[in-house]
């Protein structure tokens, strides 16, 4: 039997990433950034992630890195956000084949300054005042730049991911309204232990203690920011 391969989830959810990959090569880095493999994982606290020359092909011709995307986000970050985190991850891929990579990951001077250069501001918060390099770097979206003029292009042609995780990293606080019918969260059962599960809304990070508990989170891109009580 024949089916459409264009409406097969799998084709579908990657061939956008591989269109939003090869869209900002060319806005962003001059076309110049070799083909990779693009995959989806849920690694925690994690919104992507680099990995040089992970996969090799069966002929033993050719390795290519990859660039991991956690979908536990893509429904509760707009896509631009989504798509920052992919350009993100096409820096280290850049500086890998093109400049000097720091090391064990770390985000040195040189990728901070491509980073800006392509439009995002590097921040361990991801909001402006943070430190532009260090081991765990998250950005924000430069307004008016490369980035955020390449990304409203692109959306503009009505780009967007049409698969969502129906169980993200956390319920966000508001929900769109067109995700409503999409977000289906998991219900709460009934507390008898008397403990409650505390959260990160920026990193994600979660852990169980008395309901009366203050906490901060001691995660290098959101130090001090307060968890609070997952419903």
């Amino acid at each position: 039997m024949k089916t459409n391969s264009a409406k097969q989830p799998t084709t579908e959810s990657y061939n956008e990433l591989q269109v939003a990959y090869d869209y900002f090569n060319k806005a962003l880095f001059f076309g110049e950034l070799p083909p990779c493999l693009i995959t989806l994982q849920r690694r925690k606290r994690t919104l992507g992630y680099f990995s040089q020359n992970r996969f090799a092909h069966v002929s033993g011709k050719q390795m290519v890195d990859e660039i991991a995307m956690n979908p536990e986000f893509f429904a509760i970050q707009p896509v631009s956000e989504t798509l920052s985190t992919l350009v993100h991850e096409m820096a280290h891929l850049w500086q890998q084949h093109f400049g000097k990579p720091g090391r064990r990951g770390y985000h040195n001077q040189e990728w901070a300054q491509k980073m800006q250069l392509i439009g995002l501001m590097p921040s361990h918060t991801g909001k402006p005042g943070g430190r532009t390099t260090g081991e765990q770097m998250s950005d924000y979206i430069i307004e008016g730049h490369q980035f955020d003029k390449a990304c409203k292009k692109l959306l503009i042609k009505k780009f967007t991911l049409s698969w969502l995780d129906r169980f993200p990293a956390f319920k966000p606080d508001k929900v769109d309204g067109k995700l409503k019918n999409v977000l289906k969260f998991r219900e709460p059962k009934a507390n008898k232990s008397n403990r409650v599960k505390y959260h990160c809304k920026s990193c994600g990070m979660q852990l169980w203690g008395k309901p009366t508990l203050k906490i901060l989170c001691g995660e290098d891109d959101c130090y001090g920011q307060p968890l609070k009580v997952m419903k």
